[in-house]
């Protein structure tokens, strides 16, 4: 050791704490480099953050990574920059790999970073994103709306089952509180050796008539939206998109009441994933789980809900819009469905705004087979990505 280490030394003894000089900084890179794995060292990845949340800002992807490694307790593992002949040999490996299998993993996908690619980030589709089991993530857009205008309210509820039709008109404003909460959590990695995650997500979403207070300011409809995923990554591509996700998921939604303004049904849903750039893609078809006439509260419920829907995210300059589009796939009179647009937009620092706009069959379960208007002015708490 070097006379100016010894005094560095010699120094943090006597003074209790100090900050390590850029020479022993080196010789501890060194020993790094001599006893485990490659590690690059950059200003960035230098922090021991108090929380997960603490990493969210670094810009540098190899600071991010290193930064969630450690707020998680995990050793950081870095790759060194490959030399070209090595980058060459990747890529036809990769090439190869493709060609026999969509499940690539984005194990062996080098292209994909896991920091920029949105369904990564949202997914943990990469070995390289992967935060372990049972941390909480926002599962939807979480938000509230002071604000949420209905055209048409719907204040006859009917359904198919004559067991669950009002006979009573209830007595609704037109304007009303929406909020929606919405977790997920991986709770399995690696079901199949090292690709398949289990994730368990839930959602609830609250219409509260606020501003009705003839009527006791009542909660005019809750749906709860428990779930659980089998969640692939993949490799593809499919007319300039990249395939990156395949899953099922098992999906069950009610509205916890009684009859006769009970509605629930239970789903499979086929998950498909792609994107590119700063769009994602999002088609998830689905099969409805049959239930017995007598316990059925909306027998018809898919003749308005539809088959499946497509929903297609852009993200732009610290924007975030968000199409949903549904349909039962019939025609003519039998033809029902419905629009949902998101815009989340900034408005001071971390404070963001939210606008939905929904048109058609749906917006809740109790209006299920009943079409209006909506929308909605307010706070956005998590977006989609």
């Amino acid at each position: 050791m070097t006379p100016l280490n010894r005094l560095s030394l010699l120094t943090c003894t006597l003074l209790s704490e100090c900050l390590l000089s850029p020479t022993i900084l080196a010789a501890e890179k060194m020993t790094i480099h001599q006893t485990s794995q490659p590690i690059i060292a950059t200003p960035e990845n230098k922090l021991y953050p108090m929380s997960p949340q603490a990493c969210i800002s670094i810009e540098a992807s190899a600071g991010r990574l290193e930064c969630y490694d450690l707020a998680f307790g995990r050793k950081a593992e870095v790759i060194e920059a490959p030399s070209p002949s090595a980058s060459h040999s990747k890529s036809d490996s990769k090439a190869t790999s493709t060609e026999t299998s969509i499940f690539e993993v984005a194990a062996a996908d080098k292209t994909v970073n896991p920091t920029t690619s949105l369904l990564d980030r949202r997914w943990e589709l990469s070995p390289q994103s992967k935060l372990g089991t049972f941390s909480l993530h926002s599962n939807r857009p979480m938000y509230i709306l002071p604000l949420f205008y209905n055209d048409r309210p719907n204040k006859l509820p009917t359904s198919a089952n004559p067991l669950n039709q009002a006979t009573t008109p209830l007595n609704f404003d037109d304007t009303e509180t929406k909020f929606q909460l919405s977790l997920k959590t991986k709770v399995v990695e690696g079901v199949f050796g090292d690709i398949g995650d289990i994730w368990a997500g839930y959602t609830q979403t609250s219409r509260w008539q606020i501003l009705n207070a003839e009527n006791s300011r009542p909660f005019r409809e809750t749906n709860y939206e428990p779930e659980v995923s089998l969640i692939f990554p993949t490799n593809y591509n499919f007319f300039g998109l990249n395939g990156r996700l395949l899953g099922l998921t098992l999906n069950h939604q009610s509205n916890g009441r009684s009859t006769p303004l009970s509605r629930s049904w239970n789903r499979a849903i086929l998950n498909i994933g792609l994107e590119r750039e700063n769009w994602v893609v999002m088609l998830r078809p689905w099969y409805r789980i049959p239930e017995t006439k007598s316990d059925d509260d909306n027998p018809d419920i898919s003749n308005y809900l539809g088959r499946g829907d497509l929903q297609i995210t852009r993200k732009w300059n610290n924007h975030e819009f968000s199409l949903m589009l549904r349909h039962n796939l019939k025609s003519g009179e039998k033809s029902h469905g419905a629009a949902q647009f998101d815009w989340s937009f900034p408005i001071k620092d971390n404070l963001r705004g939210f606008a939905q706009v929904f048109d058609g069959y749906g917006e809740s379960l109790i209006d299920y087979n009943h079409r209006s208007a909506y929308f909605g002015l307010g706070i956005s708490l998590l977006n989609w990505y």
